[in-house]
């Protein structure tokens, strides 16, 4: 008996239980609802195949995508002070700040990293909105002066992606201080005369959106994106107005002059290359190249056999 409970059932119980499929292998599109194959979405750097919905992308994704060969070198960023406020609302500061890094396997809000982009040499940074909503502290004021720093050492141009809900109230004024220390980073690369290209992603709001996201050369944006400082809600219940349809949307922005280009997330590899290539008077972009030349040398025909020849005797 024991033998059959102890090896047979559960053996047969095996060979016909359903299996489990995994969580994560599907993935609702947050617009229209259709469901995405992760593969896919991978694929389509998480753009809905269905609606063109820009969905949200991690810094880490975006650069793999985006870097030639996904090959990027990840720049070190200086710590700032741990919870300097001791702030706590609901939990504590650091509880939310390891309940962020273990649901994106990040350090922080911000992933700065230099590369080429079709051979075109740039430093990049880029916000996850997956942590803490990608929460301007501290930490992102760092990164950014990291990121200016070492592209006027390297004389290369800086690209940012920002998607933010604004300042990380847990910093207090400390968060509302990055403002004016993004600013003065950015005017170091004007001063240095080297480009900088801003890509606005959705959302890009609050104090974000009234600093280093709205300083670039070229500001760009994804379809779609919410680009504000105070949301639609917000206004509506302050003026008690019912806003234009699109409002604060990326294509009524541009409409509006705010925006100097609404670019396709497939298509902004080549057109971030094709812009900074322009600014820096380097060679029109080549997307691909020649084959090498055959290496093998050729072959030296010997010379000819002349012992033999009457006219050379004599």
């Amino acid at each position: 008996m024991n033998w059959i409970s102890n090896y047979v059932r559960p053996k047969i119980n095996s060979l016909f239980s359903r299996r489990e499929i995994p969580e994560n292998l599907w993935t609702k599109c947050d617009e229209c609802g259709t469901m995405l194959f992760h593969r896919e979405l991978s694929d389509s750097q998480n753009v809905c195949s269905n609606c063109n919905n820009h969905m949200h992308i991690a810094p880490r994704d975006r650069f793999l995508a985006m870097f030639d060969g996904g090959i990027f070198t990840e720049l070190e960023v200086p710590a700032p002070a741990h919870d300097p406020l001791q702030f706590r609302d609901q939990k504590k500061y650091p509880d939310r700040l390891k309940a962020a890094q273990k649901a994106t396997f990040e350090n922080e809000a911000m992933l700065v990293a230099e590369g080429e982009i079709y051979r075109t040499p740039i430093i990049a940074a880029a916000q996850d909105f997956g942590f803490m909503a990608g929460s301007m502290g501290m930490y992102v004021g760092n990164a950014i002066i990291a990121a200016a720093e070492r592209a006027v050492a390297t004389r290369k141009p800086l690209v940012l992606f920002s998607a933010a809900g604004g300042a990380r109230m847990q910093e207090g004024i400390l968060s509302l201080m990055q403002m004016p220390r993004t600013t003065v980073a950015i005017q170091m690369l004007k001063e240095a005369n080297l480009p900088y290209i801003v890509v606005l992603t959705h959302p890009t709001t609050g104090g974000v959106t009234a600093s280093y996201a709205m300083l670039g050369d070229v500001q760009i944006a994804e379809p779609g994106a919410l680009i504000c400082f105070a949301g639609p809600r917000v206004i509506e219940q302050t003026i008690r107005e019912t806003l234009p349809e699109g409002f604060q949307r990326a294509e009524y922005l541009l409409e509006h002059g705010m925006l100097d280009r609404v670019t396709h997330r497939q298509q902004l590899k080549e057109e971030l290359a094709t812009i900074i290539r322009m600014l820096t008077g380097l060679p029109a972009l080549v997307k691909g190249d020649l084959p090498k030349p055959d290496e093998t040398p050729m072959p030296v025909p010997a010379p000819a056999d002349t012992s033999s020849d009457p006219a050379s005797k004599t």
